[in-house]
C-alpha cells in the first residue's frame, strides 16, 4: 500500500492580525458557534452549513447558512428566531432545499422544504417527528426516519398515563429515555402533499435512510439479529421506495455504518460504509472503510490501515472515496483510490477536520479547527481561503499556546498537550488542572478547547492526556486498557503529571483532575489511587458498576468486555475500587450530573458523593434538571465553568469563596 501526502496551504490573511488584549472569559466560552454539516448547492458555487449559537435568553439557536465559494454574501438562511434548523439537503439540480426544523413547544421536529428560494413551508405531520431523511434525486419525495409506537403521539387528557412496559434488555437509552415499544421505521413522503407512507415495519430500528442517484434504492441501516439491545450488529439494508422486503448488504456480523448513513456512488452501482471490530474488541479497533457492489452484494475493506475512519463518501466523478481519518491528536481529510487503495491526506498537520463539502466540479470545502482557532469553513486549494464568519472575534483574545508532551509509561510511549497561562514567566511553576476525556476510546485533539483556555486565563496549567484506551493511535494501544478501567490509564496519568512536575511548570502540591463521563470515571480513580490530587471535579461518572448495570444504557458493553457481574463478580469489584476503597479518598470532590442521563446516570455520582461525605471528606454533588448527557442550557453550561474553577481556586490557591462555607 503507498501513501501519498498532500499539506494544505496556510490561510491567507487579508489584513494584519489583531493585537490580543483581552483574556478569554467564560462569557467567551459561551460565545463560540459551532459549525456542521456543510453542502455545496448543486449547480451554484454557494455551500449551505448549520450554525449552533447563542440564542436569546437562556438557549442556543441552530440556523442554516450560506456563503458563496469566492467569501461572499455569508448570511443565515430560513432562519427562525424560536426554533432551529439543521440538516440541509438538495435535490439534484439545487431547486429543492429540505431541512429538519423544530417544533414549537413539546412539538416533534418536523421536515420543511423550500423550492427556489422561497420561503419554507411545513411538509410532515408524522406523530414520531422527523428523524434522519434522504431527498429523491428531483426532490418531489423523501424518505424520513420517524418513531412509532403506542407511546408515539399520545395526548395528555389529564389522567394518569399508561404503565410503561418494557421488554428489551436493555431498559434505557439517553435522550430516549424508557425503551418501550418504540421503533424507528422509515416513510416515504412526497413534498408537495406530506403525505407519508411507511416502508418498513417490525421490532427493530431502521435508520439513517439514503436515496440512490438513480432513484431506484433507498440504502438504510437496521439491526436486525436475534438479539440487537446485547449485540452491535447494525446492517446495511436496501429496499425499493415503494417498500417491500429489504436485501441485506453488508455481510459482516460487525457493526456497520451505525454512526452515518450508507453512501451511494454517483452511478447507484455501489455503497460505502464505515464498520467496526470484531466481537469483545469492537469499540477499541478502528473503524475502516467498507465499499459493496449492489449488482454481486460483494462487500470489501479498502485502504486498511490502523486508524479510525469516519463519513466516508464517494467523490462527485465515482473514481474515489473522501473520509476523514483519526491519526495521534489529529483528523485529516483524506482521498482513497479504491482499486489501487492508496491514501492521499487533503489536510495536515497539527488541525481537526470534522466535516467536509465536494463540489460538482471537485472543489471542496472543509470544516476545521486547531489549537488556538474555533472550527471554520475554509476551501481546499492552494491559497486556501476562511469562508465561515463565525468565531473571529476570538483572534482578538490573549490565548494561552499548546504544546505537545510525551513521556515513558511501563513500555508505552504517551502522549498529551500542555497549556500555560498566557502570563507564564520562565522557571514559574502554576496550579495544575489535568483534564480527563471521555470514552475511553477518544482522544484530545489539536482542536480550539475552549474551556482549556477558560482554565489558563485564570493562572491554570492545563494538561490534557491521552493515556492507553484512546483512539487515533491504532488498536493495540486502545486495547492496552481494555477491561483494566482504572489501571493503566491511572497509571498514564500519573506520568504525566510526574512529567509536567519535572517540567518545572507544575505546582506538586497543586493537582487537580476533571473531567466528564469516562473523564468522571476516571477522576473518581484517580481520586480513590493517587493521594497528591488536591480537588477533583467529577462529572457523569461512575464508580460502583454493580449500581450501573441495568440502570445505564451500557448492558451489552458491561457484558461483551467485562462479562456478566454475577459471573465474573472478581473482575466487576476491580473496576469499582473507588466506591468499595472509598475510605481511600481523601480529595475534596465537586460531583457534577444531569437529571435524565441515562447514559452515565447521577445513580454514578450519587452513590460516590454519599460515600465519601460519610467518610468526611468535603462534597458536593450539583444536578443540572432536566439535561441529559451533553448540557445544553448556557446557564448551565456557565455554571459547570465557574463552579469548577472556584472549586479550583479555593482547593488548590486558598483564594476565592469558600465553596462549602468553611
Amino acid at each position: 500500500m503507498r501513501f501519498a501526502f498532500v499539506v494544505a496551504s496556510l490561510i491567507a490573511t487579508a489584513s494584519a492580525p489583531v493585537l490580543a488584549q483581552e483574556a478569554f472569559t467564560t462569557d467567551d466560552l459561551l460565545r463560540i458557534e459551532d459549525l456542521s454539516d456543510p453542502v455545496f448547492v448543486p449547480g451554484s458555487d454557494t455551500i449551505v452549513y448549520v450554525v449552533n449559537a447563542p440564542g436569546d435568553g437562556d438557549t442556543t439557536q441552530s440556523d442554516l447558512w450560506q456563503v458563496n465559494w469566492d467569501g461572499s454574501e455569508a448570511h443565515a438562511i430560513q432562519a427562525t428566531l424560536d426554533r432551529d434548523e439543521s440538516s440541509p439537503a438538495f435535490s439534484s439540480d439545487g431547486s429543492v432545499l429540505a431541512f429538519l426544523r423544530s417544533g414549537n413547544d413539546d412539538e416533534p421536529t418536523q421536515l420543511w422544504v423550500s423550492e427556489n428560494g422561497a420561503t419554507a413551508r411545513k411538509v410532515t405531520s408524522l406523530p414520531g417527528g422527523a428523524g434522519a431523511f434522504s431527498l429523491s434525486p428531483d426532490g418531489s419525495q423523501a424518505v424520513v426516519a420517524s418513531m412509532v409506537g403506542t407511546q408515539v403521539g399520545r395526548e395528555d387528557n389529564g389522567n394518569p398515563p399508561p404503565p410503561i412496559v418494557v421488554d428489551r434488555l436493555q431498559v434505557k437509552q439517553d435522550g430516549r429515555g424508557w425503551q418501550d415499544d418504540r421503533r424507528s421505521q422509515l416513510f416515504r413522503v412526497d413534498m408537495a402533499s406530506g403525505e407519508a407512507v411507511q416502508i418498513t415495519s417490525g421490532d427493530f430500528d431502521n435508520w439513517t435512510p439514503s436515496w440512490s442517484p438513480d432513484g431506484q434504492w433507498i440504502a438504510f441501516v437496521s439491526r436486525r439479529c436475534e438479539e440487537p439491545d446485547m449485540w452491535p450488529c447494525a446492517d446495511v439494508y436496501v429496499i425499493p421506495p415503494a417498500g417491500g422486503e429489504p436485501r441485506r448488504i453488508s455481510t459482516s456480523d460487525n457493526a456497520d455504518s451505525e454512526g452515518s448513513a450508507p453512501q451511494w456512488s454517483p452511478d447507484s452501482r455501489s455503497l460505502a460504509w464505515t464498520r467496526a471490530g470484531e466481537g469483545q474488541n469492537i469499540w477499541y479497533t478502528p473503524t475502516q472503510v467498507v465499499t459493496a457492489d449492489l449488482a454481486t452484494g460483494t462487500n470489501r475493506e479498502v485502504a486498511w490501515i490502523d486508524r479510525w475512519f469516519y463519513t466516508p463518501r464517494w467523490s462527485a466523478d465515482g473514481e474515489s472515496l473522501l473520509t476523514l481519518v483519526e491519526q495521534d491528536r489529529d483528523t485529516w481529510l483524506a482521498r482513497i483510490e479504491p482499486d489501487s487503495d492508496e491514501i492521499t491526506y487533503l489536510t495536515g498537520g497539527k488541525s481537526f477536520a470534522s466535516g467536509y463539502a465536494e463540489a460538482a466540479d471537485g472543489r471542496i470545502a472543509v470544516l476545521e479547527s486547531d489549537s488556538n482557532t474555533p472550527t471554520r469553513l475554509r476551501t481546499l486549494e492552494a491559497g486556501s481561503r476562511v469562508l465561515s464568519p463565525q468565531n473571529a472575534w476570538v483572534a482578538e483574545r490573549t490565548l494561552a499556546a499548546t504544546q505537545d508532551v510525551s513521556f515513558q509509561v511501563d513500555d508505552w510511549e504517551i502522549h498529551g498537550q500542555l497549556l500555560l497561562p498566557p502570563d507564564h514567566q520562565p522557571g514559574q511553576r502554576h496550579p495544575l488542572v489535568v483534564r480527563l476525556h471521555g470514552g475511553p476510546v477518544y482522544q484530545f485533539s489539536h482542536e480550539f478547547m475552549a474551556d482549556w483556555q477558560v482554565f489558563a486565563a485564570n493562572g491554570y496549567a492545563v494538561l490534557g492526556i491521552n493515556p492507553r484506551g484512546s483512539s487515533g493511535r491504532g488498536a493495540a494501544f486502545a486495547q492496552a486498557q481494555m477491561a483494566q478501567w482504572g489501571g493503566p490509564d491511572v497509571r498514564d496519568i500519573m506520568g504525566g503529571i510526574d512529567h509536567v512536575i519535572a517540567m518545572g511548570v507544575g505546582d506538586p502540591d497543586a493537582i487537580g483532575v476533571g473531567g466528564w463521563s469516562y473523564g468522571g470515571l476516571l477522576t473518581d480513580y484517580m481520586i480513590a489511587s493517587d493521594p497528591r490530587i488536591k480537588a477533583a471535579v467529577s462529572g457523569a461518572g461512575m464508580a460502583n458498576f454493580f449500581g450501573g448495570y441495568g440502570v445505564d444504557q451500557y448492558v451489552s458493553e458491561y457484558t461483551l468486555e467485562l462479562g456478566r457481574p454475577w459471573e465474573n463478580v472478581e473482575r466487576w469489584m476491580e473496576i469499582s475500587y473507588p466506591f468499595f476503597h472509598a475510605d481511600r479518598i481523601r480529595t475534596p470532590t465537586l460531583f457534577l450530573c444531569a437529571e435524565v442521563d441515562w447514559n452515565v446516570p447521577c445513580t454514578g455520582s450519587q452513590q460516590l458523593y454519599t460515600a465519601i461525605h460519610d467518610l468526611g471528606v468535603p462534597t458536593r454533588l450539583v444536578v443540572y434538571p432536566g439535561e441529559s448527557h451533553g448540557l445544553t442550557v448556557p446557564s448551565y453550561i456557565r455554571d459547570r465553568m465557574e463552579r469548577s474553577l472556584g472549586w479550583y481556586d479555593w482547593y488548590l490557591r486558598g483564594e476565592g469563596e469558600a465553596p462549602l462555607g468553611e
